[in-house]
This record gives C-alpha cells, structure tokens and sequence, in this order.
C-alpha cells in the first residue's frame, strides 16, 4: 500500500468515521439542536463527556448560559436527520417544531433528550476551553438514557439488531457491516 506523505493536516478527514450525535441545549425558553462529529469520553469516574463546538453555533451560547447540555446518538436510520439538523441554524428555525424532533423526559436536567436517539447523557457542563476555531466543551454525565434491547450485557452494541450511524465527512454517513466483528481478549492478545 502506497502511503502519500505531506504537511499540515491535508483534507482533515482521517479521524472519521465517529458516531453520529446531536447535541441539544435548553437556555431562554428555547431548545436547540446541532450535529456534532467531534465528540469522545474523557473519564470514566467522573463520567466526563467532551464535544468541539465552533463558537458561533447558537447552541453553544444555549448550553453556557444553561450550564448543561445532551449528547444524543442517532441511530443510521436518522441519519438524514442529523444532516438537517447540522444543516439549518437554530438562530433562524424551531429545528424541533421544523423537523419533529420528539423529546423525552429528562432526569436531571433541563436539557432536551430526543426520542430518536438509541442512547443520550444529558451533562452538566464542567469546562470549556478554546483550541483553534472550536471550543472544547467538558461535561459531567449526570444522567444516561438508553434503549435496553439493542446493548447487551456487558454494554455492546448488539450489532445484529441496530445500526448505529457513523459520520465520515464530506457529508457522507454509513453504518457497521454486522457481519464483521471480532471481538479480542486483552489477556491474549496484550500479553507480550
């Protein structure tokens, strides 16, 4: 395989895919969505959950002045969603009156969950930081709402009955082929 080499980041797409998410934020007697690609966990105890945000997004203002904020993972099947929910301001649109975003009930916040969503934290935000043209985002998972019949016991994805979707840039979205998993002892493999 021929590798190409050069400086600086090239096309920046090399990261991808990552799970598709909607970020949702509830400040002012409004409720907000934006697709977010940029996304990891950071601590397991505390469950810390970071989001790169662009400072100009409407629903960053929403989450500093609430101090709180969802991350929603969307199943492929809502993947044209997530792209019109990326694709619209929410400084111009109700995205939830404009492309029925259903809610439920939060636990610990005031944050919107969406219903379509397989799993969500909603976070208390805990830090938030400048890096480049984006902001880092840091929450605390207060709450986690997920869909039972599709993880299994030890928390996976059961691959078999759902199809999470995966952001690969460009505007493009695929889902995992089921019938490829391996799944790798650390104890063997790790040994060395």
């Amino acid at each position: 395989m021929a590798k190409v080499c050069m400086e600086g980041a090239a096309g920046f797409s090399h990261h991808y895919p990552k799970l598709a998410t909607i970020v949702t934020a509830h400040a002012k007697g409004k409720d907000n969505a934006m697709a977010v690609a940029w996304h990891s966990s950071i601590s397991v105890n505390p469950p810390l959950y970071g989001v790169s945000i662009a400072p100009g997004r409407f629903t960053y203002e929403l989450l500093l002045e609430a101090g709180e904020f969802g991350v929603n993972f969307m199943p492929m099947d809502k993947a044209e969603l997530v792209a019109a929910v990326g694709g619209s301001s929410g400084r111009l649109m109700d995205k939830f009156d404009k492309f029925g975003l259903m809610k439920e009930t939060p636990l610990k916040t005031s944050v919107p969950i969406l219903k379509d969503a397989y799993a969500a934290y909603e976070c208390k935000l805990v830090d938030h930081k400048t890096y480049g043209d984006h902001v880092w985002v840091v929450g605390e998972i207060l709450a986690s709402h997920y869909d039972q019949e599709i993880f299994t016991e030890t928390e996976g994805l059961k691959l078999e009955r759902f199809s999470p979707a995966l952001y690969l840039g460009a505007e493009k979205y695929t889902t995992v082929a089921r019938d490829i998993l391996k799944q790798l002892d650390r104890k063997v493999y790790g040994k060395g």
